[in-house]
């Protein structure tokens, strides 16, 4: 899809799915949403600093890193963030912990890299900290993987609290990985439940939610309370809300309704101009969440 092709694909989606039919409003500037780019995504696009300023152009308010940070010197790190700063960006979450919360067994090494992360955390002004389950074990029963997630959560809270950071969990679609162990928000939910921990959310990803299981909706009504963070990316391609089969509008709509007031992060490869692309989509969620006031 080119560019022309999608931005007439997105007014198309607002006028028949948000506006029916009305004219389009100027986007408020009181957003309800913080915006935010995992930064990976921008990469086959652009160096790590350009990709910064392609975020930043299109409005952002955030960018969300996984291992840019790996091998950076002290002045590195002083002029990334220097960098940010003065585009008006922070770094709202990070990645890159290779151990899974679901081994009974790697506890020590689960505890020690978040230790490790923690001090690279702080640095980077970063508040948030992105956990996998890591792999089924062969041999183990589902339960017991269960329990280890719960029970080893709530060992890495005992550590995010202490130094006000929050943990957000992940599931991957099994289509993307078919060997991890959590591969779906409702188990996700269940095991943010079971740590009634306030420093564990569930990283609700509705790419990897649609090509899992589907049922978007109904799932992130049940559970909005235990929603620390939102990722979007559109069904099949991972490409711009609005290109493929997810119906966007009506997620945003609902997360407008629910009062969800986190961040919306943009996980997608840019199918035009990354610039154009994502400030598009921001338009997208905002237009979306705009229908609503207007409805109240």
């Amino acid at each position: 899809m080119n560019r022309r092709e999608f931005q007439q694909s997105l007014a198309g989606l607002a006028a028949l799915h948000i506006f029916q039919g009305a004219q389009l409003s100027p986007v408020p500037s009181n957003s309800p949403w913080r915006f935010s780019v995992m930064l990976w995504t921008l990469d086959h696009k652009a160096p790590f600093e350009r990709g910064l300023e392609i975020v930043a152009s299109a409005g952002y308010q955030g960018v969300q890193l996984v291992n840019e940070y790996r091998g950076w010197s002290q002045q590195d790190m002083r002029q990334m963030k220097s960098r940010m700063h003065s585009l008006g960006l922070i770094c709202d979450t990070m990645s890159g912990i290779k151990s899974g919360f679901a081994d009974p067994h790697a506890i020590s090494t689960l505890l020690a890299e978040c230790n490790a992360l923690i001090p690279i955390a702080k640095e980077l002004e970063c508040p948030q900290i992105i956990l996998l389950s890591g792999p089924r074990i062969d041999g183990m029963p589902h339960d017991v993987q269960f329990k280890a997630s719960v029970d080893n959560l709530q060992r890495v809270a005992d550590i995010a609290e202490k130094h006000n950071l929050r943990i957000v969990i992940e599931p991957i679609d099994p289509l993307e990985n078919p060997a991890i162990w959590l591969t779906s928000v409702s188990e996700a939910f269940k095991i943010v439940h079971a740590v009634a921990r306030p420093s564990v959310k569930v990283l609700y990803d509705f790419y990897h939610e649609q090509r899992g299981s589907g049922n978007l909706i109904e799932k992130l009504e049940n559970n909005i309370e235990s929603v620390g963070l939102v990722h979007v990316a559109d069904v099949p391609g991972r490409h711009e809300p609005g290109t493929g089969e997810i119906d966007y509008g009506n997620i945003y709509r609902k997360l407008a309704v629910l009062k969800y007031d986190g961040i919306i992060a943009m996980e997608y490869y840019p199918t035009e101009d990354p610039s154009s692309s994502l400030r598009t989509s921001r338009h997208y969620a905002l237009q979306a969440a705009q229908t609503i006031a207007r409805i109240r």
